[in-house]
């Protein structure tokens, strides 16, 4: 009888709540039986909010507006759900000005990378072959004095003053070069010295030599190199990770992209735009030297925008209560700089499991990235050796790579949120991996290749071209889009010397040391096995290994991350 009624009981819940509007609420009433007040199954009820807190029925009624209270809040509207994907007012004052900083940032590197390549490439003398020299021994040494540089100017200055006594250096060398070293370089440029040496030198010495007859633009390279390293990498990062929390970084990183790709469509378009400009030139005018006084201008203008905007930061965000902690920036200000000399710098990392992880990634990258660019570089000026021809493809593959990245940003923010740090830090190595190795075998088995890019209406080598600009464009996309924000949200928990240092040693260091150490390895294979070409069996061997030791890497981080989340979360 007491269970018939209290099924009886429910029922009557089921027809009032079926009946209810908000408008009437508090009259939806449902008697309970007063044989059933006293029992346990209507202290029972006190869950749905029936009766008082000793469990008895008040009345023997239950209040339907006492039910309503413990139904599921009513889902959100389509704008609604806009709004608050919507940065917040505070977070919109920093996040913008971060993202403008990011575009005018990689809108020069893709003109400087571009310029760079084709300098280099196309040098008297000069060709793909000679990059693996210049990483190794001029990038590599110039990216280690730079972090011994750096470590000093950050125990002696301001992080805000660093970061304008590293950034105007470069606008002054870009514009220097130019407007007073390219119109002399035949005058700087020893070509006749050169050639006597060579004579003298076996035929392998030609790319070392191809770097001091061409000293100019091998310093050129190097600087371009390091605008990447330090400015977009060691000094932008470390400024965004400085005012945004970690709750901000996952959110909105992966949109820094967004617009900062834009810059590489822009940028990409800028380079084919002054390509055909040199086209139209009267006889007699250096098409180069007009080019690069038109890229050159630009990078200068855009940096003039970037170090406006840092400046606008400091003065109206980093002041600002809303948008950054004041009492953690006045304990930074009092905090005493521990100094550190580059010997004690390289024993404080090398200590760290975090930051040794955090330089194998980016090692692993740069490594990887290497020894399929020198291969596809090289077919690369097979296909183009005039410098206008060279210049306007890396134009239009600067600007394929933006759209891709762009595609990639958004999904970035979805991969992000639902698969979480460990599972985004994998997609770039396995980016690379497969794509890599796509590359390979089609440069190792050609013969077999040659009846589809007949097919296709095209050569074995424009197909090599081809594959191995849609490796670097998906590899590259896959770096800006996910491995970038996954490397520097890892820095984030860090305590203050360990992201200033630390991130020096691992982004100005670690990244040449990456690349430069590919290089190493593709030279080592080419003394060793005639060519570059024949080599490629090896290269493909060795980077199974290094993507091993990448996830590996990517995993030990993966843990260390979230437990150093967890503590300053604690703290």
């Amino acid at each position: 009888m007491k269970h018939a009624t209290f099924v009886g009981c429910l029922l009557g819940l089921l027809r009032a709540a079926s009946g209810f509007s908000p408008a009437g609420l508090q009259s939806k009433r449902v008697a309970c039986p007063p044989s059933f007040v006293s029992t346990n199954k209507c202290a029972s009820i006190k869950s749905l909010h029936c009766g008082d807190v000793n469990g008895r029925c008040s009345d023997g009624r239950l209040h339907m507006s006492d039910f309503g209270s413990a139904m599921p809040p009513p889902k959100q509207g389509f704008i609604a759900k806009i709004k608050s994907k919507i940065p917040t007012r505070s977070e919109r004052k920093k996040l913008v000005p971060l993202a403008l900083m990011f575009f005018f940032i990689l809108f020069n590197y893709t003109i400087l990378r571009d310029t760079k390549d084709v300098l280099m490439v196309t040098a008297k003398g000069s060709g793909a072959e000679v990059i693996p020299f210049i990483k190794t021994y001029v990038n590599l040494p110039a990216a280690i004095g730079f972090t011994a540089l750096y470590s000093k100017l950050c125990d002696r200055m301001e992080q805000k003053d660093v970061f304008y006594a590293c950034t105007i250096p470069f606008l002054c060398f870009f514009a220097a070069f130019a407007f007073v070293i390219f119109p002399n370089v035949g005058a700087l440029h020893p070509h006749a010295f050169v050639d006597k040496i060579a004579l003298a030198l076996p035929e392998g010495f030609g790319a070392p030599l191809a770097i001091v007859r061409n000293w100019s633009f091998a310093l050129f390279y190097v600087m371009a190199e390091m605008w990447g390293s330090v400015v977009a990498s060691l000094l932008f990062w470390s400024f965004a990770n400085e005012v945004t929390t970690v709750d901000e970084a996952k959110k909105y990183y992966p949109l820094f992209g967004l617009g900062a790709n834009v810059a590489l469509i822009f940028s990409g378009q800028y380079v084919r735009f002054v390509s055909s400009l040199r086209a139209n030139l009267p006889p007699g005018v250096d098409p180069w030297g007009v080019s690069i006084k038109y890229l050159m201008g630009a990078v200068v203008a855009s940096g003039g925008c970037l170090v406006s905007i840092f400046s606008y930061m400091q003065r109206r965000v980093m002041t600002d209560p809303d948008c950054f902690d004041q009492e953690k920036r006045a304990a930074k200000k009092k905090k005493k700089k521990v100094k550190m000399g580059l010997r004690e710098s390289a024993k404080f990392l090398v200590s760290s499991p975090y930051i040794r992880d955090l330089a194998m990634l980016v090692i692993s990258y740069g490594m990887c990235i290497n020894l399929v660019e020198v291969s596809w570089k090289s077919k690369l000026k097979a296909a183009y050796p005039n410098p206008n021809d060279y210049s306007s493809f890396m134009g239009n593959f600067s600007s394929a790579t933006g759209s891709v990245t762009l595609i990639m940003m958004l999904l970035g923010r979805k991969i992000f949120k639902i698969f979480g740090w460990r599972k985004a830090a994998m997609v770039t190595p396995s980016m690379i991996g497969i794509t890599g190795l796509a590359f390979y075998a089609l440069t190792l088995f050609a013969p077999f290749f040659e009846p589809i890019a007949a097919s296709l209406g095209t050569t074995p080598l424009m197909l090599a071209v081809m594959v191995g600009a849609a490796q670097n464009i998906l590899s590259k996309s896959a770096k800006y889009s996910l491995f970038d924000p996954c490397k520097e949200m890892a820095y984030i928990p860090l305590d203050q010397d360990s992201k200033t240092k630390g991130k020096a040693a691992v982004d100005v260091v670690g990244n040449p040391l990456g690349k430069s150490g590919g290089a190493l390895i593709q030279q080592i294979l080419i003394f060793g096995v005639g060519s570059l070409a024949a080599a490629t069996p090896y290269l493909a061997g060795i980077l199974g290994v290094l993507l091993f030791f990448w996830y590996k890497a990517v995993n030990s981080l993966a843990a260390q991350f979230e437990d150093a989340m967890e503590a300053s979360e604690v703290a």
